[in-house]
């Protein structure tokens, strides 16, 4: 059976599912976009994303279509047609189709456009979570304003290219000497005196909603964090790192540019935090 996406009202096979081509999304990346991740058929910590969501189209002055409730219920309904059980929900907000290519904001009364899909994906027992990945570092080319989930991703299609061109998983992005966050994710290192580093939250990052859960089921554990940017030198010299993102939960960095994470292993704080955001994912699923 064919998957089926939402657009703009209607639920649709994939195969018809069609914006116009003077969507502001296609033309000029006018748009937001949010990935939730689904454990059970529910959706994982997405109260956080659809708060994201509404930041972000707040910042671009952009209404969304639908409110969030609807939006929630749309996803849950989605989930559902498509039968998954672990995987993604998209879901893409444009400023909608003009009459034609103007930088502006349409004059007249656009109405946004809204997109959603499902992908299956294995979350939970993924290989990678217990052997890790490798990383590169790549320079940080994005805009100045990246705590906006805008769906502009060139910058973040050309890191990941680079990462899988090497053989890597993900791309670590670096600017003015520091580690801005990976590709689709969130960096974390662990100090050896067991202190959790993450870089603190600006203009310069996308607040990441499994980042900023990690860092809260953390603390309420007495876990000690620092939020401030570091170097690759600090991470190749740190006993652990790793990363967040909705799409992967907590993940192991065995290795940067080549060189060696720690001992090259999953180390036990990333593994302890893993286990942690796992049981936080399915007790609060819905």
């Amino acid at each position: 059976m064919e998957p089926i996406a939402y657009v703009n009202g209607s639920f649709v096979p994939h195969s018809e599912a069609k914006v116009s081509v003077f969507d502001r999304g296609f033309l000029f990346a006018d748009g937001i976009y949010e990935v939730a991740a689904v454990l059970d058929g529910k959706l994982v910590d997405n109260a956080s994303h659809l708060a994201r969501l509404e930041r972000s189209v707040g910042e671009i002055q952009l209404k969304l279509p639908e409110t969030l409730a609807r939006i929630e219920e749309i996803q849950k309904e989605l989930v559902k047609r498509n039968n998954i059980e672990s995987g993604l929900v998209y879901l893409e907000v444009t400023r909608g189709a003009d009459t034609g290519r103007d930088f502006p904001f349409p004059k007249a009364d656009v109405k946004s456009t809204l997109v959603m899909f499902t992908s299956s994906k294995e979350i939970i027992d993924a290989p990678s979570a217990k052997a890790g990945v490798n990383v590169i570092t790549v320079p940080d080319l994005r805009w100045t304003r990246r705590d906006i989930k805008s769906v502009a991703l060139l910058a973040q299609v050309l890191a990941k290219q680079a990462a899988a061109a090497a053989g890597c998983s993900e791309a670590w992005m670096i600017e003015d000497g520091k580690v801005t966050e990976g590709g689709s994710s969130s960096c974390f290192i662990v100090t050896r005196d067991d202190v959790i580093v993450t870089r603190k939250n600006g203009n310069e990052i996308l607040p990441g909603c499994t980042r900023k859960a990690v860092v809260k089921l953390a603390e309420e554990r007495q876990l000690r964090i620092e939020e401030r940017a570091f170097t690759v030198e600090e991470a190749l010299s740190a006993k652990e790192a790793f990363i967040t993102s909705a799409s992967v939960f907590v993940q192991g960095v065995v290795a940067i540019d080549g060189k060696k994470v720690g001992d090259g292993k999953v180390g036990p704080m990333t593994a302890r935090l893993r286990e942690i955001y796992v049981e936080f994912a399915k007790a609060t699923a819905v």
